[in-house]
């Protein structure tokens, strides 16, 4: 009986670690991911003359994945982040691993704080510090790669957020289906 016992516990753990590294590994292979993509992608020369980086719209599920790869293995993922920058330094260019470690250092700790100070359910956490975290990833990424107008910091800011949205509704919607499970 013991022994069944053991072994149901070791299988937990297992499953456990296996989630918590594959979430680690997809922050990390995000953050370069993005960065790459800026990278390799020219921005577009808007009507007014600005330019808007396209790729500022795929860098909303950046935040969210962060929000989960915390919930899994707490202030470790800050070690996730700075890894995720040290490897765009190499992957992607210097530059971008600069801006993209300021942005961080601003943006994600902000959300990073928010998320984890906040005492309120995971879908809350998860809207909480996306409200304030992207605008302020957005402002300093696009500023310090010369990018930054109010239309390429609203529309990153924007995609973050829809993003966050998408997982803040599916999350409720899954707290919400589990609080009624336990009052039945």
């Amino acid at each position: 009986m013991q022994q069944g016992r053991v072994a149901v516990l070791t299988a937990r753990g297992a499953t456990h670690t296996l989630r918590a590294m594959f979430s680690l590994i997809t922050y990390m292979a995000l953050i370069v991911g993005v960065n790459c993509a800026f990278a390799v992608t020219p921005p577009i020369t808007l009507p007014n003359g600005d330019l808007w980086p396209p790729v500022s719209l795929i860098v909303g599920f950046v935040f969210v994945v962060r929000d989960f790869a915390q919930r899994r293995v707490g202030h470790h993922v800050l070690w996730a982040m700075l890894a995720g920058c040290v490897a765009s330094w190499y992957m992607a260019s210097p530059e971008l691993a600069l801006a993209s470690a300021a942005a961080f250092a601003v943006g994600e700790l902000a959300d990073w704080a928010l998320f984890t100070f906040t005492r309120k359910s995971f879908s809350r956490r998860i809207l909480i510090s996306s409200l304030l975290g992207a605008p302020l990833d957005s402002l300093v990424f696009l500023l310090l790669i010369g990018l930054a107008t109010p239309w390429s910091v609203l529309t990153m800011s924007l995609s973050k957020l829809a993003g966050s949205f998408l997982v803040f509704f599916l999350v409720r919607r899954r707290e919400q289906r589990e609080a009624g499970a336990e009052a039945a």
